[in-house]
């Protein structure tokens, strides 16, 4: 009886690889090659080194099982990042290694594998328990991983930019407006973005991502000075990382049903694409919109940047495919567009063979256009975070094992941060009576008020019922008057006539103290906690995304500083 090996290859070091620039399009093509080195690189080698003796699922070869038929390996799964091949025979696994580690030196430099190979084993019903033992076993590999130093050169040398490692050559010479020293981390990055080469970084977003949408003469970005800033004003761009709840656990428990090891990998395949395919349409979704949106098919105006006689969509995904998707837009449409993506990404559950609900998490970061882009992308990876621990402790504290939600959390940073985004909480949004902020949020909620539904709801009615619209002082005078207290906030309302509308309701709330006061009691940490303050901050960056229709016109955003 034949003895099979799984190996399983993973990428270590991802978020440094392709956020470490403060270059949009370098962000862009490393996150290009990192997709590459574990889907396509892998198919390659796989028929490079085995030619017709491998199956590879991708429907352009005639099925065949690698118990059954003469192969000499099979290709479990490629997604999120990794890729699980089943081998006949270690020798064939450690040659195929071989040849993918000298294909991603050569073409993806600075990038990090890792790949862990099970003992033989024979087969059966085995395989579930051996991938989750190897997955284990990776995970240890990475932590145990040391990082060369590299030899930043001898003599005279020149240094890139963005790696610190010496360059090679110059930006100009892969279609980039700017001149500057490249390393050949760089280079392969800028190659994987120039028109000059193709631009296979774009060919495959416009395929995947804007397949079957009018684009038309619009492009997709490059840079983040052509995602929608309006010249002479204050421009902020958004990066929102968007994660999966739970998506281990539950590959791993759909796995570990399978009744025998040929169920096992019909399971995962399954699952990883149909997973793959929910965060694309979950995409498409939002892409379809920000279109709409360019083409002045929604009520809200909106400033499309042109540049040599070209029009940019404000929209740009970088990290995509799987629940794993980062995207960087006009900093006015990251919450929108953020809260979108999510109830596309929800939607999409009727689709997933494991029955489960759908949810992830989503951190918005709004900075200056020309802010650190990868100390931004931190701060939204950290945003994510809050929100995934916002819904566990939501879990434990109504003791619902059951309980799975969406939520999200932002910031908005009109200057520079300093510290961690718990720290900068504390030290900008404490005050005497309590917490003035109420992130993070439920995506939707019936019966808590902390929800986007009801919070977009707010901001909505701060922007355009009468009692607020076109009255900034009195917008900045409220903002003030919640940093004093609940009591000073009535006073307020008293003064300026309100004492009957008050603030904007949120539906969902249990109290009408919240409304009247601006203030109530948060249940989760027995403090008093501010429903509105957040609202205001966001009335600039929050764009309704709304079809036209008879009763709204189109209307210019105003701006709250």
């Amino acid at each position: 009886m034949s003895k099979y090996i799984v190996s399983v290859i993973d990428t270590t070091g991802i978020q440094p690889y392709i956020f470490g620039s403060n270059r949009l399009r370098e962000n862009i093509g490393a996150s290009y090659l990192v997709a590459q080195a574990t889907n396509e690189w892998v198919k390659q080698v796989l028929r490079q080194r085995l030619g017709d003796n491998v199956y590879i699922p991708d429907g352009n070869q005639q099925k065949k099982t690698i118990e059954n038929d003469t192969l000499d390996a099979e290709l479990v799964y490629t997604g999120g990042g990794n890729a699980v091949i089943l081998f006949k025979g270690i020798d064939c696994a450690i040659r195929f290694t071989k040849t993918l580690s000298k294909k991603v030196l050569r073409e993806a430099p600075g990038l990090k594998i890792v790949v862990a190979h099970s003992e033989p084993f024979e087969w059966g019903n085995q395989l579930s328990k051996t991938v989750d033992s190897l997955i284990k076993k990776l995970e240890q590999k990475k932590r145990e991983y040391n990082p060369s130093v590299p030899l930043l050169g001898l003599g005279v040398t020149a240094n890139c930019l963005s790696t610190g490692l010496v360059a090679l050559d110059t930006s100009d010479r892969y279609s980039v407006p700017t001149r500057y020293p490249v390393s050949r981390e760089i280079v392969e990055k800028l190659r994987a973005v120039d028109p000059k080469q193709g631009e296979p970084a774009n060919k495959q977003l416009r395929e995947t991502i804007f397949a079957d949408l009018e684009l038309g003469d619009y492009q997709v970005a490059y840079d983040v000075d052509d995602l929608g800033r309006t010249e002479g004003c204050s421009s902020y761009m958004a990066i929102v990382h968007a994660d999966g709840n739970g998506m281990g656990d539950r590959f791993k428990e759909y796995g570990n049903q399978s009744q025998s090891d040929r169920e096992y990998i019909m399971r995962m395949r399954d699952l990883s694409e149909k997973v793959n395919q929910a965060g694309v349409n979950a995409l498409k979704v939002v892409a379809n919109k920000v279109i709409q949106l360019a083409q002045g098919k929604l009520s809200e105006q909106f400033a499309i940047t042109e540049r040599d006689r070209k029009k940019y969509i404000p929209f740009r995904p970088i990290v995509y495919g799987g629940d794993d998707v980062t995207f960087v837009c006009d900093g006015r449409l990251g919450l929108t567009l953020a809260a979108l993506y999510l109830k596309a990404f929800e939607a999409e559950k009727a689709t997933i063979p494991d029955g489960k609900e759908l949810t992830a998490c989503a951190g918005i970061a709004i900075v200056k256009t020309h802010y650190p882009f990868a100390r931004a992308y931190q701060l939204s990876e950290a945003l994510c975070r809050n929100a995934k621990n916002f819904v566990r402790d939501e879990k434990k504290r109504l003791r619902m094992s059951d309980f799975d939600v969406s939520a999200l959390d932002w910031h908005i940073a009109a200057s520079g941060l300093l510290g961690s985004i718990s720290n900068i909480r504390k030290r900008e949004y404490q005050v005497p009576e309590g917490n003035l902020t109420m992130r993070p949020v439920y995506l939707h909620s019936e019966s808590d008020w902390r929800n986007w539904t009801d919070f977009s709801q707010v901001v909505r009615e701060f922007n355009t019922h009468p009692n607020w619209v076109g009255r900034r002082n009195k917008v900045v005078a409220l903002r003030e008057q919640l940093r004093q207290g609940s009591d000073k906030t009535k006073q307020f309302l008293q003064v300026y006539g309100l004492h009957k509308d008050y603030l904007p309701h949120f539906l969902a709330a249990q109290t009408d103290d919240l409304h009247q006061s601006g203030w109530t009691d948060d249940p989760r940490t027995n403090e008093r906690i501010c429903a509105y303050f957040d609202a205001i901050e966001a009335m600039e960056f929050h764009i309704p995304l709304e079809e036209k229709n008879h009763e709204n016109l189109p209307s210019k955003n105003s701006t709250i500083e």
